[in-house]
């Protein structure tokens, strides 16, 4: 007996409609031409960590709950005596989601997370990058489920970048509108 693999949902609704609503728009030849999404980077830099290394770690355990894989600690490359920081300090961390984990991280970020960031107006439509990757600051990493704040006691923000294989904006922008991201009019 063979096992079925697991497919998210947002997969299989890009795999059913949103794929062929693009070639439809774009007027893509060949299927491959198509934008998919490609990657999702979430960062969390940690400024308090110069002073407390445990932070960087605790920040790199929230972002492990929320990405569900392991969170990298990224270290300082240079000093700044200005930031009282030395070379191979711990100051943030960082993951990269692909696939399965990528389409789970997204559905939860656009039906749960944001609507429960305060006085949320959407998201601004000009954050891409000119080759069709999209950023976008979170400023409280509490607004995830995963998260218990009675435990964690501290709100960091988060940087989340949606690398798609658009070529251009626009591609881009309607890809991530088809995934329903709530950009601003």
């Amino acid at each position: 007996m063979a096992e079925t693999a697991y497919v998210p949902r947002l997969r299989a609704e890009y795999d059913s409609s949103i794929r062929s609503k693009l070639t439809e728009q774009f007027g893509y030849a060949n299927v491959m031409q198509v934008p998919r999404l490609d990657k999702v980077v979430l960062n969390m830099g940690v400024g308090e960590a110069v002073n407390d290394r445990k932070k960087a770690e605790m920040a790199a355990g929230d972002l492990s709950l929320i990405a569900g894989q392991k969170a990298v600690v990224t270290y300082s490359r240079v000093a700044i005596a200005t930031f009282k920081l030395r070379e191979n300090q711990p100051i943030g961390c960082k993951v990269t989601l692909r696939k399965a984990k990528m389409y789970e991280f997204i559905d939860r970020l656009v039906n749960v997370a944001l609507p429960r960031v305060r006085d949320f107006r959407g998201l601004n439509p000009k954050s891409f990058d000119g080759r069709g990757n999209y950023s976008l600051g979170i400023k409280e990493h509490i607004i995830f489920p995963e998260i218990d704040f009675d435990k964690t006691g501290e709100t960091w923000g988060m940087d989340v970048t949606v690398c798609t294989t658009a070529a251009t904006d626009d591609e881009a922008r309607a890809l991530l509108t088809a995934f329903n991201f709530p950009f601003r009019q």
